[in-house]
């Protein structure tokens, strides 16, 4: 069964023009390396009636918007092949200035599949 690293984090609406042009590289770069999938996707109904929604999970602030991410690989070991790469490819050692979100407020971690439909 296939292996997923999941990402939440919080971006201000002012800044997804220059997160949006981090991510492009970035899935780029992973599928460059191997990843089946990468997908970045910016919150549009978040406000929900049932359940917890992700804006009172990670407490988002006015002018706040949540994106969830995830990259696909074969296996965990697939995952850990494809993300030595990517560490280790020059594009990603480039931070640019003034990172547009906080990394303390984003959270993730991998995932294996038990469905997969």
């Amino acid at each position: 069964m296939s292996y997923v690293d999941g990402f939440v984090l919080v971006v201000p609406k002012k800044k997804m023009a220059a997160y949006a042009k981090i991510a492009r590289l970035a899935g780029k770069v992973w599928r460059e390396h191997g990843a089946l999938d990468y997908r970045e996707c910016v919150g549009d109904d978040l406000k929900v009636k049932f359940g917890m929604p992700f804006t009172t999970l990670v407490k988002t602030k006015p002018g706040e918007t949540i994106v969830f991410s995830y990259i696909l690989y074969k296996s965990r070991a697939h995952r850990d092949r494809v993300n030595a790469k990517v560490m280790a490819d020059p594009r990603m050692q480039k931070q640019p200035p003034g990172m547009p979100f906080d990394p303390k407020r984003m959270a993730w971690g991998g995932f294996k599949t038990i469905v997969a439909a």
